[in-house]
């Protein structure tokens, strides 16, 4: 029993920490060697490097407030909800694969971003991609994990919904 919960556990810290390890060291590159609005095209003009720092929440909402709200909502709040997440996954060991697996995408992410909050004042995005109707913002990695994370849920509850069907 207690090897299962270890194993449980394992499981979701490599999950985790594999999310949090291609953010940061995909970010730490383009910090170190990605001028400020330099426009690098990787796939002709429709997927797009560059670097800008983003002080707010998605889509840089919330980058205007002042302290205190900025800390509450981009810091305090976030931090809780991820520590929240965090202790419910590694109590429930009934939860399917598909739901640790995503679950532990989005904590990784949410985690990525944070760090880069709390350590830079700003989280570094830096993937643009532009396919005429379909454009996205500036994006980094954590939120890739996020988006993916989201679409395990999906696909997990879409199948579940088939199978009682």
């Amino acid at each position: 029993m207690l090897r299962e919960r270890r194993f449980h556990i394992l499981i979701i810290l490599m999950i985790i920490l594999i999310n949090i390890g291609c953010d940061q060291v995909s970010k730490h590159l383009v910090r170190d060697h990605v001028a400020y609005q330099e426009y690098i095209p990787l796939l002709q003009n429709h997927v797009t490097l560059t670097k800008v720092e983003n002080s707010g929440a998605f889509l840089s909402m919330g980058d205007q407030l002042g302290n205190p709200y900025r800390f509450i909502l981009l810091t305090l709040f976030p931090t809780l909800v991820l520590l929240g997440g965090l202790g419910w996954l590694v109590s429930r060991r009934d939860l399917p694969f598909l739901a640790v697996l995503a679950t532990g995408f989005i904590l990784g992410g949410g985690i990525g971003n944070l760090y880069d909050r709390i350590r830079f004042g700003s989280v570094t995005d830096f993937l643009h991609i532009d396919f005429g109707l379909f454009q996205t913002g500036i994006f980094n990695l954590a939120d890739v994990s996020i988006m993916t994370g989201l679409g395990i849920f999906l696909v997990q509850t879409v199948a579940q919904g088939r199978v009682q069907s």
